[in-house]
């Protein structure tokens, strides 16, 4: 698993290129003659904060396939092509949710992912790693539990969060710049140099220690997945999965741009698992264990 998925790049990417945009645009001048315009500024952020979060979650599917090479089954062209839709239309009938895409992507690694702006228009791809070194058994459970995933609506949810984030980080970035300019470099007239480098870095400073934020939540929806996942296929197939994953012992090989949304990710030491999608694998099993 790597630090930062696909969302938390490219909700960045997109945060400072709207940003940017904005600033060349004219439409981001809060300072007048008066101070900072802090109504200007919140309606701004509130509108790109959750804009950038939104345009995010709506190229999602088309960038994890993408990241990947990920190929959509449209006719089954094997037993195992076959398998994989009908198990998953069987457990979309199950959560509730409308058939998703399904689709195969080349790697040795063992994992999956499940995407998409809407519940009923996701996608979930599994590796051929997943589809030559895992059960039937526990090859449903990880399919039970990315199926789990998007009938949590945890991609939307997901960026509910990113947006509130992201107009905090857009309105602090700002106003700490400002406040700089004027307090501590005596600009007097319109937005000085101190202004535009300070809520320049903060941006990208903030936005990062706002991914720890979202890296917590992505935690949590992986238990809570788990659980979704043992529903629909059985606990004990669930953990078997889990097991086979951590006895692999391979670094799951996921892009950074989609690695959030994997079943599985390395547990990783010091402050660098506070930027972790996922929670150790070991933790995850406890839990299914331990659950009643």
């Amino acid at each position: 698993m790597r630090r930062i998925g696909i969302f938390l790049v490219t909700n960045l990417a997109v945060l400072v290129t709207l940003s940017a945009a904005a600033h060349l645009l004219g439409v981001d001048r809060f300072i007048t003659a008066q101070g900072m315009n802090f109504t200007g500024l919140l309606g701004f952020a509130v509108v790109f904060g959750f804009g950038g979060a939104f345009i995010s979650l709506f190229m999602s599917k088309w960038t994890a396939r993408m990241a990947v090479g990920a190929k959509v089954i449209e006719t089954p062209a094997n037993a195992a092509e076959r398998w994989l839709l009908d198990t998953v239309r069987r457990q979309a009938d199950r959560a509730g949710i409308g058939m998703p895409e399904v689709a195969v992507y080349e790697a040795e690694d063992i994992n999956a992912f499940a995407t998409g702006w809407n519940r009923n228009a996701a996608l979930v791809a599994v590796s051929t790693g997943l589809l030559e070194q895992m059960s039937a058994d526990e090859a449903e459970a990880v399919l039970g539990h990315e199926v789990a995933h998007i009938a949590n609506g945890d991609m939307v949810t997901l960026t509910l969060i990113q947006g509130v984030l992201n107009t905090f980080v857009i309105v602090i970035a700002r106003a700490v710049g400002w406040f700089i300019d004027r307090v501590v470099f005596k600009q007097e007239e319109g937005p000085g140099p101190a202004y535009y480098v300070t809520f320049f870095v903060l941006e990208i400073a903030l936005g990062i220690l706002a991914s720890v934020v979202v890296a917590w939540f992505s935690r949590q929806r992986e238990f809570r997945a788990d659980h979704g996942g043992a529903t629909l296929a059985g606990r004990e197939k669930m953990i078997a999965a889990l097991e086979r994953l951590q006895a692999a012992q391979m670094p799951a090989q996921l892009p950074e741009r989609v690695a959030a949304f994997g079943i599985s990710g390395n547990g990783r030491g010091s402050w660098l698992r506070y930027f972790a999608s996922h929670p150790p694998l070991e933790a995850r099993i406890a839990a299914l264990r331990n659950a009643r």
